[in-house]
């Protein structure tokens, strides 16, 4: 690599929501751009988070200068955690990014590791060879940020998760006027932008509108308690929230671990507005009257173990849903977490709440901007070469003919994925290579269970497993007890005596003939085993159970 070449190297978020990382490397230092995490899909048993590969970032930890995080989203900063056990950073964002930042790396223990360095809003901040510039954007969560890279190659501006909103809650707009600076100044080498609504036709909808809704619905609802749930990190919402309550006359309860922690600390830094006597604590909510109260809940996207799935489920300690509650889905559901929010509203309307969500009033508006604010960006900064970032692949795919559209030569629009190298020098931008960038999956405390233990855990939920066990004389082979048969998730064993009892035949024929023909060693003895059993197994029922044979030498 030439010493002016600039390279970007893509680890996550580009054909999936969530894992957003990448990085940006000048004169051979590493500059890591968001480090997020993402929520398991149905096809991910037993997975509770998944992580970006950090294979190339572990390998080349002295070059690392430090992370800087786009705004305060678990799919931009929630793996900032385990990177963090890989090696010591310094990261830098907005004071509320790194606030939200904070806690998590807190709750393990990693805070020493982590130097934070808070970056205010139009500030230009030389890094090591990084020479980078904070440009305001309004998204969902306050206080987002749009990156600009002055390098050897040209800026390389990167969106940030990104709409235009032109009447936002705290008067914080994106700073369009600075990036058409940018453009008409140095000019955009190259743009990285938000792909989440690409297909998605028009513009998106003011945050301001979510407000007015919610405001006739506690206005319509006097008699009945309410209960809202949002996105913890939506501070912007939570204040919503809390201004159709205020006017209504309602008090302010918090419910779940995070929506408490971020309240307060929205609080503190001046971004949320609430009196303190119009704030109480869920502990004493039932000494209110119940249409003189609204709960602020996390557990919009359906968590399995979240404050709403447990109302849902009747199981929550502080409040037990009925037909005197209303309860508002402020959100819109993750693609993947359909089906647990679709399980949260029939849980509730089942108990007799009257449940409003999106599809049935404006309760939620994107943070993501839609095509006419992607070709707004694309006409304002008129870049040389283009990549869609942070979105599904059809989202990548519509955003790069959309760019086309808009006039960038098709030589230089690149449709990238997890794991490209991308190099940008005076001959142009182009694919300079791959690193590892698969999956990292969590499961508890335990980081990378493996794809290998994805694939068993999957063959044991459909088609469930089948235990042989034989015991054999370890000189002769001869079998002296068994083979016994234990199922699980196959057949139910005391309905299935007569094909469990043919399932013993076929392996034990099988292990005699075994030592009939010399056959004695352990692992011989076990792949017969297997493979007897796989076969009649196959055979009779045409389903592929994991087969375990358990040879036991006497």
């Amino acid at each position: 690599m030439a010493d002016d070449t600039v390279r970007v190297v893509f680890l996550g978020g580009l054909g999936e929501i969530g894992r957003n990382c990448a990085c940006i490397e000048v004169a051979g230092r590493i500059m890591i751009l968001d480090c997020g995490l993402m929520f398991p899909d149905v096809e991910m048993p037993g997975i509770d988070l998944v992580l970006p590969d950090f294979t190339y970032l572990r390998e080349n930890a002295d070059r690392v200068e430090g992370c800087i995080v786009t705004h305060g989203h678990e799919d931009h900063a929630g793996a900032l955690s385990f990177l963090l056990r890989e090696m010591s950073l310094t990261i830098y964002g907005s004071a509320l990014s790194l606030g939200l930042a904070r806690g998590r790396i807190e709750e393990v223990g990693l805070l020493d590791r982590a130097r934070m360095v808070p970056v205010a809003d139009g500030e230009r901040r030389r890094i090591g060879p990084f020479d980078v510039e904070f440009i305001p954007v309004t998204h969902s969560v306050p206080h987002g940020f749009a990156t600009a890279f002055y390098t050897p190659q040209g800026v390389i501006l990167h969106s940030g998760d990104f709409k235009i909103d032109l009447t936002p809650i705290d008067g914080r707009s994106t700073d369009l006027a600075r990036i058409g600076a940018i453009a008409s100044g140095p000019g955009i080498r190259l743009l990285l932008s938000d792909s989440t609504n690409a297909e998605e036709e028009g513009h998106t909808r003011s945050e301001r509108i979510v407000g007015r809704v919610l405001l006739d619905l506690f206005a319509a609802h006097p008699d009945k308690r309410i209960i809202a749930a949002c996105f913890a990190s939506h501070i912007h919402r939570i204040q919503e929230i809390a201004d159709a309550a205020l006017a209504n006359g309602r008090a302010l309860a918090t419910l779940g671990r995070s929506m408490g922690k971020n309240v307060a600390l929205a609080r503190s830094m001046g971004l949320l507005h609430i009196p303190d006597d119009r704030l109480v604590d869920i502990e004493n909510i039932g000494d209110i009257d119940p249409r003189r109260v609204c709960v602020v809940s996390t557990g919009s996207q359906g968590e399995p173990m979240s404050a709403l799935a447990l109302m849902a489920a009747g199981d929550n300690k502080w409040i037990s849903v009925n037909d005197g509650d209303l309860v508002v889905l402020s959100s819109h559901a993750i693609p993947g977490n359909e089906s647990n929010v679709g399980k949260v509203i029939d849980g509730l309307s089942r108990m007799g709440a009257e449940v409003v969500h999106s599809g049935l009033a404006e309760v939620h508006v994107s943070g993501h901007a839609k095509r006419e604010e992607l070709r707004t960006l694309l006409s304002l900064t008129r870049p040389d070469c283009f990549i869609p970032v942070h979105g599904e692949f059809r989202h990548l795919s519509h955003h790069a003919r959309l760019a086309l559209e808009m006039g960038v030569g098709a030589d230089r629009v690149l449709l990238a994925e997890d794991g490209d190298v991308v190099e940008l020098g005076e001959g142009g931008i182009d694919f300079a290579g791959e690193v590892p960038a698969g999956y990292l999956y969590v499961d508890g405390i335990v980081g990378d269970v493996g794809s290998g233990v994805l694939r068993d855990r999957k063959v044991l939920a459909e088609e469930g497993v089948v235990v042989v066990v034989v015991t054999v004389d370890a000189k002769s082979g001869e079998v002296l007890t068994g083979p016994e048969i234990i199922t699980r998730g196959w057949v139910y064993a005391p309905e299935a005596e007569e094909l469990l009892d043919e399932a013993r035949q076929a392996v034990l024929a099988e292990m005699e003939s075994a030592a009939d023909s010399g056959v004695v060693d352990f692992e011989g003895l076990r792949r017969r085993a297997r493979s007897a059993l796989g076969r009649f197994v196959s055979e009779r029922t045409r389903r592929r159970p994991m087969i375990v044979p358990v040879i036991m030498e006497v």
